[in-house]
């Protein structure tokens, strides 16, 4: 009866998917929110189908989060169809670097200061939450590759780069603790850990993504080979760039979103600042055509990786929500008193300012800015980042409380910005099509 169920459940998860996808774009409801309502229903606080402990299957929880990350950051790094020498750059590459580095460090104060954590653990904390989610954070991406809009931008490159470059804030909070060599003075993690695995991670990435997707193109255009299943090819990509990032110790996230840019590089230079306008090829008798011709060749190739991974995205998505509302409520007895204060200053407080700071100077308009501190949404990578602490030795109280805080800040951001994302974005959206009504082609703004 058990399987039955889960049968029926299955099922209708994914059949309410399909049909409430055009509704709950009008509505102030996220399918995140959703899925979390039904993990809560199906978990020890509802009808009791499934029970899981964050701790003692830290595991099986690293594993799943890892796998839908990967395919996450693969199809951020997909839709980003911009050059590497692009202005619009300069906007995620702060975020990603310099506000992820202020948030970890007032994380840290108030994890020290605030409920009495080892420096360690606070860092490591700090680590675990300050990456923003390219699983969650759908509704805030880009909506089509040609999109240039510096807050739709700026968010999904933010999200794609650091779920890797908080890799070394995690070491770096594991070695104070004592589970990681940092080596004297630190030498080791600045050195290992920061310079080689983020520069030499994105460096692996980029190269085979190029030498795959070039390979491809190449045979295609010239012998009319390797048409078809490209889903393959993106799932091939995926595994490819972690297995070699993970063989040569450098971070494989970052490798595997730097394959992603690097497949849409391919097409970009091709084709250059227009996409060509092409319906879904797959559905017409002369896809193959279309797959293998000069022109097209490329275009066809990257749409079709994205369009796949996009649908893995979202299921892996329902996957690792229900999962966390399952989790949810056993985990709450463990929630320090502090995150009464902790989660308001960390949305309110620390994000925004972590944002501002890094945004001096930069192009982005005030509003951009605003929205841009306002979604910082949290999701998937920490869930990861917190399993995989846990897997390498953080045990005790202070993996019990990190595990409950980290999970609740996760539903957290799910209900705020679930609830608040549709009408956010349809007022933002508004407000920039009534500015460009009022200016000239040269005046538009991004």
């Amino acid at each position: 009866m058990a399987a039955t169920l889960w049968y029926i459940i299955i099922g209708g998860v994914f059949v309410v998917m399909a049909l409430s996808s055009s509704l709950l774009k009008r509505l102030p409801l996220s399918t995140s929110l959703l899925y979390l309502l039904i993990g809560i229903a199906i978990g020890p606080a509802g009808i009791g189908l499934l029970s899981l402990d964050l701790i003692e299957q830290a595991a099986l929880l690293e594993r799943l989060s890892e796998v839908v990350v990967l395919i996450s950051l693969f199809t951020a790094g997909l839709k980003l169809r911009a050059g590497l020498r692009d202005r619009i750059w300069r906007i995620p590459v702060r975020l990603a670097f310099i506000a992820m580095l202020i948030t970890v460090a007032l994380i840290t104060v108030a994890g020290v200061y605030g409920m009495a954590l080892p420096l360690g653990v606070a860092v490591l904390l700090g680590a675990i939450l300050a990456p923003t989610d390219p699983v969650l954070a759908s509704d805030v991406q880009v909506e089509h590759p040609t999109n240039r809009d510096r807050l739709r931008f700026g968010l999904t490159g933010e999200a794609g780069l650091n779920d890797g470059t908080a890799f070394p804030m995690v070491m770096l909070g594991l070695g104070l603790i004592g589970l990681h060599e940092l080596g004297q003075g630190g030498w080791r993690w600045l050195a290992v850990d920061v310079v080689w695995a983020v520069c030499a991670g994105l460096v692996v990435g980029w190269l085979l993504g190029m030498l795959v997707g070039k390979l491809v193109v190449y045979l295609r255009r010239e012998y009319r080979e390797a048409v078809g299943l490209d889903d393959f090819l993106g799932l091939g990509l995926i595994a490819l760039s972690y297995g070699v990032a993970h063989a040569l110790h450098v971070y494989g996230f970052l490798a595997v979103f730097a394959a992603g840019l690097a497949l849409r590089h391919i097409e970009l230079r091709a084709n250059g600042r227009e996409l060509p306008d092409m319906a879904d090829t797959r559905l017409v008798s002369d896809a193959e055509a279309v797959a293998t011709a000069p022109d097209t060749a490329p275009t066809y190739m990257a749409q079709a990786v994205l369009g796949f991974n996009e649908q893995l995205e979202r299921i892996g998505e329902v996957a690792m929500v229900v999962m966390l509302g399952v989790l949810l409520v056993p985990l709450l007895p463990s929630v320090p008193p502090a995150a009464l204060w902790f989660l308001p200053l960390l949305f309110l407080v620390i994000r925004p300012l972590a944002v501002a700071l890094s945004l001096i100077g930069s192009e982005a308009t005030g509003i951009q800015r605003g929205l841009i501190a306002w979604f910082g949404i949290r999701g998937i990578g920490s869930l990861y980042y917190l399993s995989y602490a846990i897997t390498h030795g953080l045990e005790g109280r202070f993996a019990e409380q990190l595990a409950a805080l980290t999970a609740l800040t996760v539903a957290v951001s799910i209900v705020l910005h679930g609830i608040s994302v549709t009408p956010i974005m349809k007022r933002y959206s508004r407000k920039k099509s009534e500015g460009a009504e009022t200016q000239s082609p040269k005046e538009l703004p991004t």
